[in-house]
């Protein structure tokens, strides 16, 4: 069809009429556009429609040209194949603006083709959707300030939820609830009834009654609503929309009106409302006890005629509401009671308690406070005692008489320390004023006797609800004798009962009490050197009377604000504040030990003690503890001792950095064994006659994963001390014998094992039973084993080493003293052990060349050794020249490192060697 703008369309006949019905039922007129020659045509209207009725056919085209420029100077081939829309604005003669909507659909190409479009006005169109909009908005605001709870859910997923709803479920926002399920937010129990309600929304705009259910909040807690729901839509489809009530406060208000009626069915006072006439209108099950009265028979009564005695509540509230009377119970008991009155719209409400077993009990109580042994004083609210029971009298040694009236501040009392009692310090004195409850305190009390007498003290309000100043009641007991017997006990469990000194325990109470003080703390811990023979030369009764003294010299020796104290044995300790000078502690030391060293006269005898001191300084901010410090002391002591006694040393940061390694080589040690980190090292012993190892000494060595290789000299010791020594002992008895065993076996020698045994190994019920266990594990014969025993070890018990030695040698075995020549010992007293071989100590060889002295020594052990049948061993062998010596002087076997150094058993005998 052709547009033109005089006769609209030519298209003829139905189809025509019906395009221009069509047009019409929307308001819109046609048009054309060709590109080729930028000409436009319209259908009849379009000067209506742009608001120029009679305008001529060249204003129109204009106008219309100016309305669809954007398309015709934009219009390129990719646009043609899409519909296009384009609202447009114009204002009208009048000066109103009109909205235009127009729509094309390009045909053609570039050149023949064009654009055929349709122009319809939507001004009211825009008007109804705006009034749509703001009707929603409108909504909107009344939903999201709503105070009620508002959600809307669709298939159970909430799909709207306004700000009223989150704040009853406790959600961070409206939006985090979006997309959950509602259920999520429903108590398990209401919903089965949500379910059930839901099924009544048949149709839309279909409510459900109110009714309650509980919510779950997010943390899970319930939440009682009010709550319906209406049948709506969603975005076209069915949904739910509900609105709810919070009814907490609602349910609480219930609650608290339930309370109160069950609390008026239950209390234990009657209460009894009336009218203005005194007519009763209520009566409680209380009331019905208290007087015997059913409720049925009171009501409608004057409650004079029920209380049995005179009662107006008027004239009661008019007079401040309180009083106490004496009722009548039905039977005709009297009855006190204290009543309250109160006045309310319809009459009068009266609480009456019923106080009769209260007054007996009161009485009942005056007899017991009269009768109690424990001391008992009323101080009034002014200060002053306005009664006191017949065991004050007594305690106190005055009268009733002479204690009423008089004020608690002015008796002679003091506290503790014995220093007399400011006022404001006094038990009584501070519940009366701040009504705090005084227990327990101990103050001394001198009688009018003047006798001295310890109270124990307890003070109380006697009515806490009162506001200052407070009635009190002081109760008291006499604990003098009590008092005397702690204190000798506390003095016992403190002091040594030897010396009369601090014992451990208070001497470290006062170094933690002490380190709090600004000054720096020194401890000094002393202990008396060789004090061990006092005791076993010349008994314990000596040795006791030597440390008396010892502890009184200490005591004269010392400033006297320091603390003397004995911790155990001949081990004492000195703590004293001073300035942090070493020079000053060590005159200190040094006076100590002149007055230790001054000779001592016990039983006639003149002894001589001398002590080594060690001394720990402790500043304000150290941190260690009163154990630390005494164990650091003790072992700058032990570093003193090392040093041959006699002086003192101080513990420093080197000295802390060994104890902690050996503290930590210590705990290491116990895992060792079972770790595999033990391992025995074999040093030959040859025959000084045909130059051939007859012999090895096992000696037992340590690689440590961290340390590395750690000297026996430091862990042997460690073992020793932390009774550690015997089951190392055992195993390295168990690994020398067994890889002895195995170089006979591979080597076919006839080789000796020689093993060291500790002095603590000796005083180990099973030495034995291990000895036997390693010869028959290993296969080593008895023979073949020899076990070497210090001289200073033998020399500490000869008696018990005889015992022990004996029962070893039994196995075949042999022995030997080790470091011959260090102890005390003499050959004579070796005849009589069980001993094969001497082994001469490696001090008596180190010399030898150098020294004729010397050589004579040697000569001479070696010659008693062989009269009494016992083989020589010279230890320490280190040069040819040495060998020389020790070869002509007769010895049989030597060991060195000039003959070989300890290693392991296949670095002496390779596997690969050949058989003897």
């Amino acid at each position: 069809m052709t547009i033109d703008p005089g006769g609209g369309p030519s298209s003829a006949g139905l189809g025509g009429e019906l395009l221009d019905l069509a047009l019409s039922a929307h308001g819109a007129i046609g048009w054309r556009f060709d590109f080729a020659d930028r000409k436009i045509t319209w259908m009849p209207g379009m000067d209506v429609l742009l608001d120029m009725p009679g305008a001529t056919d060249e204003a129109v085209r204009d106008r219309l040209t100016e309305l669809i420029e954007p398309w015709a100077a934009t219009a390129d081939p990719p646009a043609w194949l899409r519909d296009v829309d384009l609202e447009q604005p114009i204002i009208t003669a009048q000066g109103e603006t009109r909205l235009l909507h127009l729509r094309a659909r390009a045909f053609g190409d570039r050149r023949t083709g064009g654009l055929i479009g349709l122009i319809r006005e939507v001004t009211g169109l825009h008007r109804d959707r705006q009034a749509m909009e703001d009707l929603a908005d409108r909504y909107r605001l009344l939903a999201e300030l709503s105070p009620d709870a508002i959600c809307v859910h669709q298939d159970g997923i909430i799909k709207y939820a306004n700000p009223a709803m989150s704040s009853i479920l406790g959600a961070e926002s409206c939006e985090w609830l979006l997309g959950r399920r509602v259920t999520d937010f429903v108590t398990p129990q209401s919903v089965v009834e949500m379910r059930k309600r839901l099924k009544l929304l048949t149709a839309a705009g279909t409510a459900t009654p109110r009714s309650h259910a509980h919510l779950q909040r997010v943390d899970g807690t319930a939440v009682p609503v009010e709550i319906m729901a209406v049948h709506t839509t969603w975005e076209g489809r069915p949904a739910v929309q509900v609105i709810g009530r919070d009814i907490t406060t609602q349910k609480t208000a219930e609650a608290a009106l339930r309370y109160q009626a069950a609390l008026v069915q239950h209390v234990n006072n009657a209460i009894i409302a009336t009218s203005r006439e005194g007519v009763v209108t209520s009566w409680n099950p209380a009331a019905e006890t208290v007087y015997g009265v059913p409720a049925e028979q009171a009501l409608g009564r004057h409650v004079e005629a029920l209380v049995g005695a005179p009662l107006r509540p008027e004239a009661l509230v008019a007079e401040g509401g309180v009083t106490e009377a004496v009722h009548r119970h039905r039977d005709g008991t009297s009855l006190v009671v204290r009543i309250s009155a109160s006045e309310m719209d319809s009459g009068y409400v009266l609480v009456c308690a019923d106080e009769t077993a209260h007054r007996q009990a009161e009485q009942d109580f005056a007899t017991v406070v009269a009768a109690l042994d424990e001391g008992v004083i009323v101080v009034g609210s002014t200060g002053i005692i306005e009664a006191v029971n017949p065991a004050a009298e007594r305690i106190a040694g005055s009268t009733a008489a002479e204690i009423i009236g008089t004020t608690p501040t002015s008796w002679p009392f003091f506290n503790d320390a014995g220093t007399s009692m400011r006022p404001d310090e006094h038990p009584a004195v501070v519940t009366r004023r701040t009504g705090k409850q005084q227990n327990s305190r101990v103050i001394g009390f001198t009688r009018a006797d003047g006798r001295t007498t310890w109270l124990a003290v307890t003070a109380r309000s006697l009515n806490p609800q009162d506001s200052p100043p407070h009635k009190v009641v002081i109760s008291f007991s006499d604990i003098t004798e009590s008092r005397a017997a702690r204190e000798r006990l506390e003095y016992e469990a403190t002091h040594d009962p030897l010396t009369g000194l601090a014992n451990r325990t208070l001497v470290l109470r006062h170094l933690g009490a002490a380190r709090r003080r600004t000054l720096p703390m020194a401890v000094l811990f002393i202990d008396l050197d060789n004090f061990k023979r006092i005791n076993d030369s010349l008994g314990h009764g000596v040795g006791d009377e030597v440390l008396r003294i010892a502890g009184n010299r200490l005591v004269r020796a010392t400033p006297g604000e320091a603390l003397v104290g004995r911790l155990g044995g001949d081990e004492f300790v000195i703590l004293v504040h001073c300035d942090g000078s070493h020079a000053m502690l060590r005159r200190l030391s040094e006076r100590l030990l002149a007055a230790l060293t001054e000779p001592i006269h016990v039983q006639g005898r003149q002894l001589h003690v001398n002590g080594s001191i060690g001394v720990v300084l402790a500043g304000p901010d150290d941190t260690r503890s009163a154990q630390d410090l005494l164990r650091d002391a003790d072992v700058a002591m032990y570093k003193a001792k090392a040093h041959g006694g006699g002086r003192c040393a101080f513990f420093d940061v080197d000295l802390r950095k060994r104890v902690q390694r050996h503290m930590v080589l210590e705990q290491d040690l116990r895992h060792a064994v079972r770790r595999e980190q033990l391992w025995v090292a074999f040093q030959p012993v040859v025959d000084l006659r045909t130059e051939s190892t007859v012999a090895v000494e096992g000696l037992l060595r340590w690689w440590h994963p961290l340390h590395g290789a750690v000297s026996p000299g430091e862990f042997i010791p460690l073992a020793e001390e932390s009774d550690l020594i015997n089951p190392i002992g055992a195993h390295m008895l168990r690994e020398a014998t067994s890889r002895v065993a195995a170089a006979r076996e591979r080597h076919d020698l006839d080789l000796h094992l020689n093993a060291n045994l500790s002095p603590r190994q000796l005083e180990d019920p099973r030495l034995q039973d291990h000895v036997q266990q390693a010869l028959a594990e290993s296969g080593l014969p008895s023979h073949a084993l020899c076990l070497e025993i210090t001289e200073n070890a033998i020399m500490q018990d000869p008696e018990a080493a005889t015992r022990v030695l004996t029962a070893l040698r039994e196995l075949g075995i042999g022995l030997a003293i080790d470091d011959f020549g260090t102890g005390y010992s003499s050959l004579a007293q070796l005849r009589r052990l069980p001993l094969d071989i001497v082994k001469i100590d490696r001090t008596f060889i180190t010399d030898l060349g150098s020294s004729d002295e010397l050589e004579v020594i040697v000569a001479g052990i070696v010659a008693m050794a062989h009269a009494i049948g016992l083989g020589v061993v010279a230890e320490g062998i280190e040069t040819a020249a040495q060998l020389a010596i020790i070869r002509d002087l007769g010895c049989d076997q030597g060991q060195g490192y000039y003959l070989g150094k300890p290693a392991p058993m296949d670095w002496l005998f390779p596997p690969t060697a050949g058989r003897r």
